[in-house]
């Protein structure tokens, strides 16, 4: 399935696109939450679609999307996993996965603007593939650690660099400006994507292709970053691990180069669609 979530920012309902149409699943009853998947929501909404899919309104494809999960307890992003990314930034590839979390109060819709902070010069883009964890998830093996993923979706992980690296401490401060977590167009559920590790991802800014690579290049594979993380945290339902970014951000650029009010951020991972973002400067 791929699941979507769609209207007014902060009032989005439930939907699905089922081949060429959206449609609204508001009658089933539940937002696409923590609380939806901790109760097997996945499996339950496709037993009820079974019966109600042909009564389900269509959903106008003009309509705005909302992030595809309503917000997660938390985003826990895994820095420098593509190895040119890390030689692009003159760190070395690490020897365990780097963690850091981004701030739920960042996410957005897959085409909502991004905004650029207040002081801000530094303000890059990073496609990446987000993970959804689809039970709770502590002191998980690796092998079993698929079990556990709900699915994927489309993540730009916006980050100002200036903030990131040169404001002290950890690099959640230029992580976690409004709108730097556009998440979408949908979440596909994991029988979609049969193998996560072989998907092309792009993004392009004003029409320039700058990142171009496959999930085949990660470091650490998705099972390996599910194990990992849990021996430190629980992972709970709805919660996303964006996997890292490959090479051809704007601070490994020659010169580097940002975001500016008008540029246009465009970005696609196979199977998990596009998006579209436009920078405007925070009022």
């Amino acid at each position: 399935m791929k699941l979507i979530r769609f209207g007014e920012a902060g009032k989005e309902m439930p939907g699905i696109i089922d081949g060429n149409k959206w449609l609204n699943c508001s009658t089933f009853g539940e937002d696409w939450s923590e609380e939806f998947f901790e109760n097997d929501g996945i499996n339950r909404l496709a037993a009820w679609l079974v019966k109600n899919k042909g009564i389900l309104e269509e959903i106008s494809q003009d309509s705005r999307l909302g992030p595809p999960i309503k917000r997660p307890s938390k985003i826990i992003c895994v820095g420098l996993n593509y190895s040119l990314h890390a030689k692009e930034s003159g760190m070395a590839v690490p020897d365990t996965p780097i963690l850091f979390m981004k701030a739920t109060s960042s996410i957005s819709g897959p085409n909502d603007p991004i905004i650029i902070p207040r002081n801000s010069e530094k303000t890059d883009w990073e496609v990446e593939l987000a993970v959804i964890i689809g039970k709770k998830a502590s002191y998980v093996f690796k092998e079993e650690a698929m079990d556990y993923v709900a699915g994927y979706c489309l993540h730009n992980d916006v980050s100002e660099r200036d903030f990131q690296l040169n404001h002290g401490g950890q690099w959640v401060k230029g992580k976690s400006a409004d709108n730097f977590a556009p998440l979408g167009p949908f979440l596909a559920t994991k029988d979609e994507i049969p193998d996560p590790h072989q998907l092309r991802l792009w993004l392009s800014v004003n029409g320039e292709m700058l990142q171009d690579s496959n999930t085949s290049d990660l470091v650490f594979d998705i099972p390996t970053l599910v194990s990992y993380i849990s021996q430190y945290m629980s992972l709970l339902p709805g919660d996303i691990i964006s996997t890292g970014t490959p090479s051809g951000v704007g601070l490994g650029l020659k010169p580097p180069r940002y975001l500016k009010a008008g540029d246009v951020v465009e970005l696609g991972i196979d199977g998990l669609g596009k998006a579209r973002q436009v920078a405007e400067n925070a009022k």
